[in-house]
């Protein structure tokens, strides 16, 4: 272990050490009743720092009173008897996918902890132009969970009429920077990019510098997942990201390094971004705990192969061309075994067994029967080894990348999983390390107010678990199934699942970031 991690891990003790000295425990008021208390509990609040044991007290939906003195007394009109359980802050899934007017009740997220996510990403949010009335559409759906929004830079292109111009004319590039101000204005929280997507992979960093400097004077960030991922490409990709951070802090979404292996590869990485904080950028990163990824059956197929060329005369003109690329294609990427199809009717079976079942190359299931937008697919294409080491990172949180209905593990598991295998099996992580990522880290990094800490005056989205107890259930055969034994959650003060059961109630909102003029 480097010295480094090391002092890393040390921290919190020596943090919670200098709190306790200056006297943590908020006085309680004996004359006032509380909507709930949550006795005996051992408290990960977030920040990092070591448990410790105390009582907290909530009115309405918000945190009056943590008190260290555990033996008081208080009126509560409902008590919790947290013993043998931790408490710690709401889950923030940074890189969320779901349709909240559709799919409002976000049930996969709340099993695993889950109580805010953040929507818009890989550059794709609604087709509204005003984001505000989409937000209040959002909150009279009542979601299930708290909703950060961002807008998307390939709608937004969209919108403003640029589309696939590589160098949009000034009329859409003005168009595009005026849609970002005003979701900024909205409440949104920043700007993503979905660069190895189209139209946005038409873009160049002269256009994403621009938007990036509507960002910056709105006070919001730039989540991108970036041009490449790939191991020869992902340095390139985060140096055009860093460019933009001259602007705005910046986030790699859902970080990895397709086809490299191993910590030094991963430490490679993670100097670049180093370096750059060193030199005043501010930029963060998330990670899903995976090492298949899950995207649209499109990132196999060629650019000349995907909109806004005509695939039907791509067939007629280049079809051997295209086979020969895709049978490469798929053996770069492990070959066809590693690609799991999650949508449409070959949902659940891997390229291999659907070749076999049809009796033809798996390039010609592609081509033929498939084609650039006939399914989404899981793709096993990640290092552990290297994954694990860049999630270790400080300035690395937790992500789902998933949805309520992506046939992928991680929209169910992701954080049970960051608990169950790498703090209690592992334990690569420490308890309130791991915490951290998925809460104050998050709610800091976003812009968050009030969210993401165990803290007086702060919104009362609570988890009350046995750390040890918490399970991953979804399987990449099974995807669907919740996470299980987080005891409790709640979302502003009421408790929305209790055991296994959840409250018909919602207690969902778009929180809205607040632009500083």
């Amino acid at each position: 272990m480097t010295n480094y991690r090391k002092l890393r891990r040390l921290l919190p003790a020596i943090l919670l050490t200098a709190v306790a000295c200056q006297g943590n425990t908020e006085k309680v008021q004996d004359d006032v009743t509380y909507d709930l208390q949550v006795r005996n509990a051992k408290v990960v609040d977030g920040t990092g720092t070591a448990p410790y044991m105390a009582n907290l007290l909530i009115g309405a939906d918000t945190i009056a009173v943590i008190d260290q003195d555990t033996a008081h007394t208080y009126k509560a009109r409902k008590t919790i008897d947290a013993a043998g359980m931790v408490v710690a802050p709401g889950f923030i899934d940074t890189h969320a996918h779901g349709d909240p007017i559709k799919e409002p009740d976000f049930k996969n997220f709340l099993a695993m902890g889950v109580t805010t996510i953040c929507l818009g990403q890989d550059g794709f949010s609604h087709n509204n132009k005003d984001m505000g009335a989409w937000m209040d559409s959002v909150d009279a759906a009542k979601p299930g969970v708290n909703i950060a929004m961002f807008a998307g830079h390939n709608s937004l292109r969209v919108l403003s009429g640029a589309m696939y111009q590589k160098q949009p004319a000034e009329e859409h590039m003005k168009a595009m920077e005026q849609l970002v101000a005003d979701a900024m204005d909205a409440g949104c929280y920043g700007l993503t990019t979905g660069l190895e997507y189209n139209p946005g992979y038409y873009a160049s960093s002269g256009e994403l510098n621009r938007l990036a400097k509507v960002v910056g004077a709105k006070g919001g960030l730039v989540m991108s997942h970036m041009r490449s991922e790939d191991d020869n490409l992902v340095e390139a990709s985060i140096r055009e990201l860093l460019e933009q951070g001259k602007y705005c802090p910046v986030h790699v979404s859902h970080i990895k390094v397709v086809y490299g292996k191993g910590k030094e590869r991963a430490r490679q990485v993670l100097q670049l971004l180093d370096s750059a904080r060193q030199s005043g950028t501010k930029v963060t990163a998330d990670l899903y705990p995976y090492t298949a990824s899950y995207t649209g059956i499109a990132i196999l197929f060629p650019d000349w192969a995907k909109s806004p060329y005509n695939y039907k005369e791509v067939l007629q003109t280049r079809r051997e061309e295209l086979k020969e690329y895709m049978r490469k294609k798929i053996q770069q990427r492990n070959g066809p075994e590693a690609t799991l199809i999650g949508s449409g009717k070959y949902t659940g079976k891997n390229l291999a067994q659907i070749a076999q079942e049809l009796k033809k190359p798996y390039e010609d299931v592609l081509v033929d029967d498939i084609g650039p937008y006939g399914a989404s697919g899981a793709y096993f294409i990640m290092n552990e080894e290297l994954q694990e080491e860049l999630m270790l990172d400080p300035h690395v949180m937790i992500c789902t990348d998933g949805s309520p209905s992506m046939h992928h593990p991680r929209g169910y598991g992701a954080f049970a999983k960051v608990l169950e295998t790498y703090v209690q099996q592992k334990k690569l992580l420490p308890l309130q390390e791991a915490i951290h990522k998925m809460t104050a880290l998050p709610a800091q990094t976003i812009g968050l107010a009030k969210r993401g800490t165990l803290k007086q005056g702060y919104k009362a989205d609570v988890l009350i678990f046995d750390p040890a107890a918490v399970k991953e259930t979804a399987t990449y055969e099974k995807p669907d199934q919740l996470a299980t034994d987080f005891r409790y959650v709640l979302l502003g003060g009421k408790v929305v699942k209790e055991g296994d059961t959840f409250t018909s109630d919602r207690q969902g909102s778009v929180l809205r970031k607040v632009v500083q003029q």
